[in-house]
């Protein structure tokens, strides 16, 4: 059953909205897109479409974040590298509204397509992640984000044995052997990649959920990326390790059990060549691109299936059978997936 979409009041949209110079606002719709409780809408004012995106403040650190990610999207704008733009209030003492618990952002509206599997977009979704790494390399930021990510992460085997507690309603599903055997990769992933030096690469601030729901693009270009609610210090490898990865997945079926566990070769080559051709990876972080991608599969699924027992509209065990097979499968293959990965990488070379 599908879950009910979070939506704003008109009382609340007219007040927002008196706190910018807008003109006079002719419509707003509700943007059926994203997290179902962070409400969207276009707003179509005398001075062109906004989007307006409304986000939960539960804590002094929340506020805090929202300003680290709106001085890294000013950043990153100035670069000319491709983020929507935020407007300002009236005032233009802040780029976000405060009302109760809830912090709204209103950006310039970006017409764009979602990614559509190609090659060319995939290859350019590589880039960009490099560009923005290369960008933010210098970005020193008075409050830095939080550090950590999906790798040797205490939350992900914390959440696993969460998982592991419970029991199915469907006959023939062992969940504690479920859980035991995500927490057994997991954990031989961890250790592979902390014996390749992980604790000693250079951190800095990353994008943190590079995958193509957070991208917007025209023709064979990104567009704009719309979410940096997820930044944090970290190698970037980590963020390298999850574009490969959801730019590769093979999904798209209705049921879970119907996914295969391959990934797609050719997406995983472009994107890799793509960032290949702005920032050169070698040694020591390549050789980590497997269990870190085996990590970050497994970690992605755990967090929303421990907190409600779904992922989004799945159901969460199938979900994460599913998980352990292509876990399984990197596993198997992570010895060819390697040597594919380097030749990719060393038959490509940044572009002057």
């Amino acid at each position: 059953m599908p879950k009910t979409r979070t939506q704003y009041t008109s009382e609340e949209l007219a007040c927002v909205l008196s706190h910018y110079d807008l003109g006079v606002v002719r419509k707003v719709a509700v943007l059926q897109a994203g997290r179902r409780r962070v409400p969207k809408a276009v707003v179509d004012g005398q001075r062109g479409r906004f989007l307006l995106k409304r986000r939960p403040v539960k804590a002094p650190d929340d506020l805090a974040a929202i300003g680290l990610a709106h001085a890294i999207m000013r950043h990153l704008h100035k670069q000319s590298f491709p983020v929507s733009v935020l407007l300002p209030t009236r005032r233009r003492a802040a780029t976000f509204v405060r009302q109760r618990d809830y912090a709204y952002e209103l950006f310039a509206f970006v017409e764009g397509q979602r990614y559509d599997g190609s090659m060319a977009q995939t290859q350019d979704a590589g880039r960009q992640l490099a560009r923005l790494h290369a960008h933010l390399w210098p970005f020193r930021p008075k409050s830095p984000p939080c550090s950590g990510s999906f790798h040797d992460s205490a939350a992900v085997r914390r959440h696993l044995r969460t998982i592991g507690l419970r029991r199915s309603p469907q006959d023939g599903l062992d969940v504690p052997n479920l859980a035991e055997d995500l927490v057994f990769l997991y954990n031989a992933s961890s250790v592979r990649v902390n014996e390749l030096g992980f604790d000693g690469w250079p951190c800095q601030i990353i994008h943190g959920d590079w995958h193509p729901g957070n991208m917007l693009f025209q023709g064979d270009r990104v567009a704009a990326v719309v979410d940096f609610d997820s930044v944090r210090m970290a190698p970037t490898v980590v963020d390298l390790a999850n574009g490969l990865l959801q730019f590769s997945i093979v999904a798209g079926r209705p049921n879970p059990a119907d996914w295969p566990d391959y990934l797609d070769q050719a997406r995983l080559d472009q994107f890799l060549e793509g960032y290949c051709r702005v920032q050169a990876v070698d040694g020591a972080i390549l050789e980590s691109l497997p269990d870190l991608m085996i990590e970050t599969l497994i970690a992605e699924a755990v967090l929303p299936v421990a907190a409600t027992g779904t992922f989004g509209h799945l159901s969460g065990i199938e979900f994460l059978i599913m998980i352990l097979r292509k876990a399984r499968w990197l596993g198997k293959h992570r010895k060819l997936l390697l040597k594919a990965i380097k030749t990719v990488a060393s038959a490509t070379h940044p572009e002057s």
